[in-house]
């Protein structure tokens, strides 16, 4: 159960033992003998769970690793609340003043690296790295960037939703067009859909004032709804949730903290987990001299099952009748 007990969460053995490579060396301050203090940038792109869950896994991980706000560890912290004005300023003044800067969300990425071709910049959320232009290439960076992608295993998410609509005839699939993450994501949902032989109604907001009206007309003419790794879906959940719950329609969103907030289920990342997965390369960054130039970008090493126990039984489903498909 997660922090209700109205939802459960089933860890898939796709978990890889990553921080012992590289904790075991690094250790905390009285291990590795080091006073000196660390300063970490954040710029995090807006406010919703799934964010927020990265952020925090970030800091987490550091925090596991000897690294103390206010004691060896300087956090400067900046939220631009989804406003571009806001990224453009706060990445000048992250810029300079860091050992390393975080970057969660593809628009916050972006504004930080046409700023400085020097600092060092991790990303997170971040879905296809390359079309967003932060690097060249996942496996040779070949610049300042770097980080942890966000794709989601699309067609396992995809047979998972068929399997809870089976006589479904039309899936919706909902986004923000002005997104380029979503906009891939949707794009491979499509396809996958299609595939079965199944029609697809898709719909575009752009910002969160279009959300309710424009998931209203698609839930009247729809039998279940696909939603991408969309900030603004994301942070417009609840709304989502009870217009499923209205039209009696099953939604599988791309993440965890999607399903928490009002979807029904997914086979996803989590991102607290991946946060800690990019404070991993921090490290390495920090305490090795690792050159992001020469790290790979790294996908989710764990991912899972989670079910809204509470949306289930609105729907009339069986909360331990929703497994993945073969």
């Amino acid at each position: 159960m997660r922090t209700n007990g109205m939802k459960k969460k089933m860890l898939l053995g796709l978990a890889t033992v990553a921080t012992g490579l590289v904790l075991g060396a690094c250790g905390n301050t009285e291990e590795t003998g080091t006073t000196e203090t660390i300063n970490v940038g954040i710029l995090q792109y807006m406010e919703h769970d799934s964010l927020s869950q990265a952020r925090k896994g970030f800091i987490s991980e550091l925090e596991d690793a000897g690294y103390l706000e206010g004691d060896n560890l300087t956090l400067n912290y900046q939220n631009a609340q989804g406003d571009q004005a806001n990224l453009q300023s706060m990445s000048e003044s992250l810029v300079g003043e860091n050992d390393v800067i975080l970057s969660i969300a593809t628009p916050a990425a972006q504004s930080l690296a046409t700023v400085t071709q020097e600092d060092p910049i991790l990303f997170t959320a971040v879905t296809d790295p390359v079309d967003a232009g932060l690097v060249t290439d996942n496996e040779v960076p070949g610049g300042n960037v770097t980080g942890t992608s966000d794709m989601v295993p699309i067609e396992e998410q995809i047979a998972l939703l068929l399997s809870l609509a089976k006589d479904a005839k039309t899936i919706g699939i909902i986004y923000n067009s002005s997104e380029p993450n979503s906009k891939i994501q949707a794009d491979l949902a499509q396809e996958a859909i299609e595939a079965e032989g199944l029609e697809v109604k898709s719909l575009t907001v752009t910002t969160t004032n279009d959300v309710q009206q424009v998931m209203t007309t698609l839930a009247q003419e729809v039998d279940a709804v696909y939603i991408p790794t969309d900030n603004t879906l994301a942070s417009t959940m609840p709304t989502v949730g009870e217009i499923a719950e209205k039209y009696q329609l099953p939604v599988v969103p791309g993440s965890a903290e999607m399903v928490e907030a009002g979807g029904l289920a997914t086979y996803g990342i989590n991102y607290e987990e991946l946060g800690r997965q990019t404070a991993q390369m921090a490290l390495q960054i920090i305490e090795e001299g690792a050159d992001p130039a020469e790290m790979p970008v790294e996908t989710s090493n764990k991912l899972e099952l989670v079910i809204n126990e509470e949306v289930a039984k609105s729907l009339g489903i069986d909360p331990e009748s929703i497994v993945l498909p073969d």
